[in-house]
């Protein structure tokens, strides 16, 4: 597991790197503010099932509870199936094994990824990291900075929006109450100043943006998070 300290590193130069790939200087609370701008809902749980923390993403998630949620500081489904699925999977990593769960209700998908921190004959605390699904490339702001950077108006980034969500022309035309012919004309203006050859390879290179979450979300703070470890 990764062991940081929360003491500066007072030498001259950089500090040399621990096992773990992280310099002394490194403490617990840069490592929180970190984990809170990851494009993924992370959960980590201890031994006995519950939530030692839980970033930004995934408050929000859980705060929301359409597939899953928190009860008694422990990781639940909003189904029954949900909770024995989740459990299975903790059990499962618990004895050093990886597990994929894929989850679906009322048209929203949810998958979580179940890592194991530690390996069974090791002799630290056991845990567990639950990563969830990245959210939509048109939820994080890393569309919005590509569409500044490149000065698109509000209509194409609004377009580019749209199909990042995977919306097709027609579909686009309507949601904006334009023309098809406005919208292709848009796509044309798209593709020459970002020198995009196709959608295909516009949207190949908006999804290969560094993500950048949203930092102003209303969600309840979880108690076992320190507030001071974490964004609004």
């Amino acid at each position: 597991m990764l062991h940081t300290t929360e003491s500066a590193w007072s030498g001259e130069g950089p500090a040399p790197l621990s096992d773990g790939g992280v310099r002394p200087g490194i403490g617990r609370q840069h490592l929180m503010r970190v984990f809170d701008e990851i494009d993924y809902g992370m959960v980590i749980i201890d031994a006995r099932g519950a939530i030692l923390h839980a970033n930004h993403l995934a408050r929000h998630e859980l705060a929301n509870g359409r597939i899953v949620h928190s009860r008694g500081n422990c990781l639940l489904g909003s189904k029954a199936e949900f909770t024995a699925q989740i459990q299975e999977a903790i059990e499962t990593s618990f004895r050093g094994q990886r597990k994929l769960v894929m989850m679906s209700a009322d048209g929203r998908e949810l998958s979580l990824a179940f890592t194991p921190l530690s390996h069974p004959l090791e002799a630290d605390a056991p845990s567990v990291l639950v990563l969830m699904s990245r959210q939509n490339s048109s939820d994080n702001l890393s569309v919005r900075l590509f569409a500044r950077s490149l000065n698109l108006s509000r209509g194409e980034e609004a377009v580019l929006v749209a199909l990042c969500r995977g919306l097709q022309i027609p579909e686009i035309a309507a949601l904006h109450r334009v023309a098809e012919s406005t919208v292709r004309s848009q796509i044309k203006t798209l593709r020459e100043k970002t020198g995009a050859p196709s959608i295909r390879s516009l949207l190949h290179r908006v999804n290969s943006l560094p993500p950048v979450v949203p930092a102003l979300r209303v969600v309840t703070p979880m108690s076992h998070n320190a507030t001071e470890f974490s964004h609004p």
